[in-house]
């Protein structure tokens, strides 16, 4: 005779919370240990599947997450655009040399302007300003200088053709000095004029008989009062100047006494240096005010 339970037997569903380990009511049996073992392991392995997927599924929201947070910050326009991205000057290699304003040095001053016309001529002039100390050395050459002379009256200190050339063109003043070396005696005469063009018509009219007079005296015996010297002139600014070189012993020049030629041209180059020192001085003067 066999009992029933009255329905179908339960079976154990070890995923199913209500369900129930099968007993054995007929005999003691024990459970089966074996069977249980393998659905724990079944039970553990699923576990850890469902965390692996959890897990990725989370790292892949959170990426999503990200990166709709970026798009949205900046819009879709500038996460796509280089452009948008912050910018910054980046320094050249070599610093660039500094830059000044643009400045421009007036020109210098032209010694000659001050030496041309009495308006802007005003520095002290005498016979000491022109010929200073007691002697001079020009090329080489040593010259001692003798007596001076300064003179309102230009056509008193000259003869020939130069009184008039001098007078005619309104020279104011005449100036000059006399120096000798070894019996050669040179007097240099300076007329003064109120304009450069005043000095260079006086020159201009001049000739081979235009002479200024010798001037003796203080050790210089006479010289050039008869026969032939050597004479010259010229101008430069307001100022023509004239050179009567000979022998104190009376002797006539010839074109073979180069010595006195020398002379001659040794107190001429002097005198212009002297003038033009003269208009040096008082740019250089004007320029510092």
């Amino acid at each position: 005779m066999s009992f029933g339970q009255g329905g179908p037997q339960s079976q154990w569903d070890p995923w199913k919370p209500q369900s129930q380990q099968p007993w054995n009511s007929g005999g003691g049996q024990s459970p089966d240990w074996a069977a249980l073992a393998e659905a724990s392991e079944a039970r553990n392995k699923r576990r850890r599947l469902l965390l692996v997927g959890g897990g990725a599924l989370a790292t892949v929201a959170i990426g999503t997450a990200v990166a709709v947070a970026v798009v949205s910050a900046g819009g879709d326009d500038q996460a796509n655009n280089p452009a948008s991205l912050p910018s910054a000057d980046i320094p050249s290699g070599s610093p660039s040399a500094p830059s000044f304003a643009p400045t421009s040095a007036p020109p210098p001053l032209d010694p000659k302007d001050f030496i041309s016309s009495a308006k802007k001529d005003k520095a002290p002039l005498s016979p000491d300003t022109l010929f200073p100390g007691t002697q001079l050395t020009m090329a080489g050459t040593l010259y001692k200088k003798g007596p001076t002379a300064d003179t309102r009256n230009c056509a008193s200190a000259t003869g020939g053709t130069l009184p008039k050339a001098l007078t005619g063109n309104g020279c104011t003043r005449l100036i000059r000095a006399t120096y000798s070396k070894d019996g050669i005696a040179v007097t240099v005469g300076v007329a003064v004029f109120d304009t450069e063009a005043q000095a260079a018509k006086a020159r201009s009219q001049t000739n081979k008989r235009s002479f200024v007079k010798s001037l003796s005296g203080g050790g210089v015996k006479p010289f050039c009062e008869s026969g032939f010297c050597r004479t010259t002139g010229n101008s430069y600014g307001r100022y023509a100047y004239f050179t009567n070189a000979g022998f104190t012993n009376g002797k006539d020049v010839t074109p073979q006494d180069t010595a006195v030629f020398k002379a001659g041209n040794d107190l001429a180059q002097f005198t212009i240096d002297q003038i033009h020192r003269r208009g040096q001085v008082q740019a250089s003067a004007a320029a510092d005010q």
